[in-house]
């Protein structure tokens, strides 16, 4: 007869081993994509669809109060433009932080104004890195993303972006790019922009 001690440290055994072979919980899927949400101007005029695509950090922020990093289209949806199609309004770098601005002497001189940018290392699936001055948000924590940079990461997989906080400490950000033909014929990116 069996004792019944053993059987219980079977089962107990048992229903441990199935513990650790469960996987953890996963994030939805939604989290690692497109998070798209409509929003109004502030005159509340019209409305715009707004694609969100959260990144992270690869070292921690110099500025701890920084949230996750992010990229943001606003598009103009097709039903609401003068085209059939939608428009983009403006693609946006979200860092959270101050960052550090550099100022460029415009082409033209007109008086004495120059325009604030922020440097930006860009590298596109592992490719050689690009380096270009992209114009700073009004708030010094964000950066406008231009048009033809933007097209090269929208068809990419994986993005590193790199710039300088206040301090000159490096920001290095990454993005995991999803399918973004929602986003690309949403907002129009292969149109010229007149």
């Amino acid at each position: 007869m069996m004792k019944p001690t053993p059987l219980l440290l079977i089962v107990s055994f048992a229903a441990a081993s199935f513990g650790f072979a469960q996987s953890a919980p996963q994030e939805p899927s939604s989290a690692h994509g497109w998070q798209q949400s409509q929003k109004a101007d502030t005159a509340a005029t019209f409305t715009y669809t707004q694609f969100t695509l959260a990144g992270k950090f690869l070292s921690p922020p110099h500025d701890k109060a920084a949230s996750r990093p992010a990229l943001v289209l606003d598009c103009i949806p097709g039903s609401s433009s003068h085209a059939a199609k939608g428009r983009l309004l403006g693609a946006n770098l979200l860092v959270g932080m101050t960052l550090k601005i550099v100022y460029v002497e415009p082409e033209e001189i007109r008086g004495t104004s120059y325009y604030p940018k922020v440097v930006a290392r860009y590298q596109i699936d592992g490719a050689n890195a690009e380096e270009d001055k992209w114009t700073a948000g009004t708030d010094k924590t964000s950066v406008a993303i231009p048009k033809d940079a933007l097209k090269q990461i929208l068809r990419a997989h994986s993005v590193a972006i790199t710039t300088d906080d206040e301090h000159g400490s490096q920001v290095a950000m990454q993005f995991e790019i999803p399918d973004s033909t929602m986003v690309e014929q949403g907002c129009r990116v292969d149109e010229h922009t007149k």
